[in-house]
């Protein structure tokens, strides 16, 4: 029987008969092992030791099998290793605080007019200091910018303004000289300043000297003082997380007005706490919110019904990672689809080999071999291909993490710090073993016993079918999972295409925007006022500029400021509020340097806004229809009405004359809608920012050298920082939006070729195990045509298949998803759509090689093939 088997034994029944041989007097076991007569583990060991051994002779026959299944296993091993390694060092590692699981954020809501964060004011953390008992302690951080003198380079800092416990709540230390503490609250305090960490290395290049060194922190019209750098804060997660130096209260003049201590609804601060011993986050939260509810009844006038204010509580390391949550968990599940492809891939792979082994194993099962035996051998084999393909993926993760890091890194800082550790090794070997059993126990083996057996005298293949079904499964698995990724990918692509093709209204391809912070030291506001107007009118006289105007805020860029206001005849409701706008301080031409058309009225002029003069203002175009619909809104007068005006000094809640009406400028969104936003002129103040905007028909980047040069000669400390277009600042806002569309699709890419190589798998080996049906058929007169359609309808009907259990699958994922991450949305009609058919026709391309080749089949070879 042996020698009518039209393929060479496998090397291990020549191993075992040339044993056999040896041990002719012993010779009555089919099945010689290694290990017999050492005791039972040992004997266990040695067998699989042996089944590892002949298992790699086995695979060096089939190199080509071999190699497909490491590299295919490599590449869902790789990318789920390194993605783990990545998720492990941005949400699971500790934070460097010390105990961190009793530090959490606390934060104030206003869901009734969308503000999710408005920060506390000073009165607001004061009652909650002296009534919660749960907290152990508190700690606050005012967000500000200073613009820093006296330390290389004058330049703009993103700065922390705490009170002298704020390290000790935080469980912080120095790595160089000392933090802020108790000594250096109050107003007769010295002004000192510690760095961060990333901050003192990235910038000033780990210089231990800058210890000691005084520098000057001007908060622009708020003022100015001198602080001494007193430490460099240890590697840690500031937050915010852009945070470079953290300051003590005296060197910001606002903080210590009565308009800080005093106002309510003066929020800028954010909160933080320790837990009491022995109390939980649920325990926490309820005592906040009871005592919030107290102080919100005793102050009814501060908290509108209409705004629902609310208070809440989460852990630090929670907060600090919100940012990169969802992204990295979509990304961690997109990895896991490929991993799931990857093995249906090699599955099917495994159930070809197996079915052209079915002459080896119906021997092993003649000669005696437990089905045990033959899985046995079949994990070894697995093991072989699922480790060898591991420390492939291993190999290729380490550099995919440094590139995945600095993707992350645009979400989360604490991937800038990821390092490479064993968790990546770990993670790649239980990979491994995972899909090891899976491979060993997707082949039907035979048995000594099964009476239609398995034709030993033949070599042509035979596929039952059970191995035909589940090839087909796998090949559906592949698909759906592909069919999710690749609708996901749809959906971020489709999203960014959207952003990128919306008309923002301004001539952002010819604006140069430039940061030019207000400096107030040794200079009267309308010095400042002044300044900026020089410098306008030395950079018009540059060749090349056709405008140059000031402005408060970079679109896009920089956070909006938004006040209530109401207009002369309007009346509402009791108890309704009045509307919410933008406020912007410009210069005149402003709307000529933006290419914005001026609608009704008139532009400002140099006379608008000085004292004497009637104050006067420039309204958006759909603040003018919704407030005086059908009505000329030119002349009519708008005033501010929003209680923070009462700690705001320099802004004036009297009348202001409406003199202009211009098309809508969204500077917040990347999708403009309709906006309601009141200009006022830069005469009339108070200049809190400092802008540049300079419209030029030639290069606008040409312009940088010249403009740094001529306001440095005005001014040698004044920084000039972050000169871009408006094209580029845009696109630095979509920059996440595109690193997403591109891995996504990366992902989306090899995860449907990968399936589609799958189909065109199954549909070969089918077409190859029916060579004989097709040549009967060709015989009978069937046309090579039908033939061709009939195995492009199996590809097809595989295919839809998968789009049905994909679309099922990722309804139910997304459904389940959007319960725990309100950032996740089901995606719309056209990416599904899209998917759909790209994958269908996808399909019925990698469908067409088998089929035509089932289609060129020979009658006469086909015939002979059994």
């Amino acid at each position: 029987m042996i020698g009518t088997v039209d393929c060479e034994l496998h090397p291990y029944l020549q191993y075992q008969f040339a044993k056999m041989r040896e041990n002719a007097g012993n010779a009555s076991g089919c099945f010689y092992r290694l290990g017999d007569g050492l005791p039972g583990r040992k004997s266990k060991i040695m067998s699989f030791v042996n089944n590892l051994r002949v298992a790699f002779y086995s695979l060096m026959r089939t190199q080509g099998l071999a190699i497909t299944v490491i590299l295919t296993l490599a590449l869902g091993i790789g990318a789920n290793a390194a993605i783990f390694t990545l998720v492990r060092g941005v949400l699971l590692k500790p934070l460097a605080n010390r105990d961190e699981d009793r530090l959490i954020y606390i934060r104030q809501s206003a869901p009734g007019i969308g503000d999710d964060n408005p920060t506390f004011s000073v009165p607001e953390i004061q009652d909650l200091r002296a009534s919660v008992r749960t907290l152990s302690a508190f700690g606050d951080f005012s967000t500000t910018e200073f613009t820093m003198i006296g330390l290389g380079e004058p330049r703009v800092v993103q700065a922390g303004v705490v009170s002298g416990n704020y390290f000790e709540v935080m469980g912080l230390h120095p790595v160089l000289g000392r933090l802020i503490g108790p000594q250096d609250d109050g107003p007769k305090a010295v002004g000192v300043v510690v760095l961060t960490y990333r901050f003192w290395t990235a910038t000033l290049g780990k210089d231990p000297s800058v210890l000691g060194k005084t520098v000057r922190l001007d908060s622009g019209m708020l003022g100015d003082r001198s602080a001494t750098i007193i430490g460099v804060l240890e590697p840690s997660v500031p937050y915010p997380q852009d945070t470079e130096i953290i300051a003590n209260v005296v060197t910001s003049p606002h903080h210590l007005s009565a308009t800080m201590v005093t106002g309510r609804v003066h929020r800028m601060t954010e909160l933080f706490g320790r837990l009491a011993p022995g109390v939980t986050l649920e325990q926490s939260r309820v005592e906040l919110r009871t005592v919030y509810g107290a102080m919100t009844k005793d102050h009814p006038g501060d908290y509108s019904p209409k705004a629902n204010y609310q208070i809440g509580a989460k852990l630090l390391r929670d907060q600090v990672t919100s940012g990169a949550r969802t992204v990295l968990l979509v990304l961690l599940a997109a990895s896991a689809l490929v991993f799931i492809i990857a093995c249906s891939n090699v599955a099917n792979l495994i159930l070809t080999r197996t079915v052209r082994r079915e002459g080896e194993l119906g021997i092993r099962a003649a000669l005696g071999a437990s089905t045990g035996a033959l899985r046995r051998m079949l994990l070894a084999e697995s093991l072989l291909l699922c480790g060898a393909g591991a420390a492939v993926g291993v190999w290729s993760a380490q550099p995919l993490v440094a590139v995945l890091a600095r993707y992350a890194s645009r979400f989360s800082v604490r991937a800038l710090d990821l390092t490479v550790d064993s968790s990546l090794l770990w993670v790649g070997a239980a990979l491994a073993v995972v899909a090891a059993v899976i491979l060993a126990f997707v082949p039907r083996l035979p048995s000594a016993g099964t009476s239609n057996g398995l034709n030993l005298s033949s070599g042509s293949l035979r596929i039952t079918g059970s191995t035909s079904r589940r090839q087909r499964i796998f090949a559906v698995v592949q698909i759906a999972a592909s069919f999710v990724l690749l609708t996901g990918a749809s959906t971020v692509i489709t999203t960014l295409i959207a952003l990128q093709m919306a008309q923002t209204g301004l001539d952002t391809r010819h604006v140069l925007t430039v940061n030019v912070p207000v400096m107030s030291y040794g200079k009267s506001p309308q010095q400042v006022v002044d300044f900026y107007k020089e410098c306008i009118r030395r950079i018009d006289a540059l060749p090349g500029v056709s405008k140059t105007a000031f402005g408060m805020a970079v679109p896009w860029r920089d956070g909006g400021f938004g006040l209530q206001f109401s207009a002369d005849g309007r009346v509402h409701a009791a108890g309704e509020e009045d509307p919410r706008a933008q406020w912007r301080v410009i210069s005149p031409g402003f709307f000529a340097s933006l290419g914005v058309p001026i609608i009704a009225g008139r532009d400002f002029d140099d006379l608008d806004g000085q004292k004497g003069k009637e104050p006067v203002v420039i309204v958006s175009e759909t603040l003018a229809k919704r407030i005086f619909p059908n009505q000329d809104a030119v002349n009519r007068h708008v005033f501010w009405t929003d209680p923070v005006l009462r700690f705001a000094p320099g802004i004036s809640g009297a009348p202001h004359r409406i003199i202009g009406v211009t098309a809508d400028i969204d500077d917040q969104h990347l999708i403009p809608g309709p906006i309601l936003t009141v200009y006022s002129s830069s005469e009339e103040g108070p200049v809190f920012g400092g802008h540049l905007f300079i419209h030029t028909s030639a290069n606008p980047y040409s312009l940088v050298t010249p403009v740094t040069r001529l306001i440095r000669d005005m001014s040698a400390d004044q920084p000039i920082e972050h000169a871009a277009t408006l094209e580029d600042v845009r696109a630095e806002v979509l920059t996440p939006d595109r690193l997403n569309s591109l891995v996504f699709g990366v992902f989306a890419a090899v995860a449907l070729t990968i399936a589609l190589v799958g189909v065109a798998g199954v549909l070969a080996f089918s077409v190859s195990a029916r060579t004989r049906e097709f040549g009967i058929r060709l015989a009978l007169g069937s046309q090579p045509q039908r033939l061709l359609k009939g195995v492009v309808t199996e590809g097809a009907v595989m295919a839809v298949a998968g789009v049905l259990a994909g679309a099922a699958f990722g309804y139910v994922a997304a459904r389940l998803a959007g319960s725990y991450f309100f950032e996740v949305k089901m995606p719309g009609a056209l990416p599904v759509i899209l998917s759909a058919f790209v994958l269908l026709a996808a399909a019925v391309v990698a469908s067409w090689l088998p089929a035509a080749r089932a289609a060129r089949i020979d009658v006469i070879q086909a015939l002979r093939a059994d």
